[in-house]
């Protein structure tokens, strides 16, 4: 972000909230002067009443579910076309993340770690170590991968999902 002009709009998926919010504030002063803006809605979180651009935390939370989910629905056994199509999506998808350090961070796992498309298991776990890759380097706890077929397809054990 450093390269960018403080008076280039800020990217909500680059940053997390508060970043967000107080280069919004900045851009907005530099653009308009000190004057306050009559029509415009006061900057908060997705709250429920007020729908807002997902921010770096967000986007990133709901991206992780959305594949999570789509891997624990993927083929036992995949055909060679699905196969190649879901490794098609991740690297495609790798180049078109809102976030350019997430996106740069997801294609260099994939050209360490390509997806193991042969069955649901497969992609699962792998999706499941590429995820806990990023955790560590964010300084976050790490998944039990044995647990992702709960967390993600079946629920849990316990019923609490049902």
């Amino acid at each position: 972000m450093s390269s960018e002009k403080s008076s280039e709009k800020p990217c909500r998926a680059c940053m997390d909230f508060r970043t967000w919010a107080k280069r919004q504030k900045e851009v907005y002063n530099s653009e308009k002067g000190l004057q306050k803006k009559q029509d415009q809605a006061p900057i908060t979180r997705n709250s429920g009443t007020q729908e807002c651009p997902l921010d770096k935390d967000e986007l990133g939370s709901k991206t992780w579910a959305f594949l999570h989910t789509m891997a624990a629905y993927y083929p036992n056994n995949p055909s060679q076309q699905q196969k190649a199509d879901m490794n098609s999506f991740f690297h495609t998808f790798s180049r078109f993340y809102p976030c350019n350090a997430c996106a740069e961070d997801m294609q260099e796992q994939l050209r360490h770690s390509p997806p193991e498309t042969s069955s649901q298991e497969k992609l699962t776990q792998w999706l499941c170590r590429i995820h806990n890759e990023v955790n560590k380097k964010l300084g976050k706890p790490e998944f039990d991968c044995k647990l992702v077929n709960q967390r993600w397809r079946d629920g849990w054990q316990d019923g609490s999902c049902d």
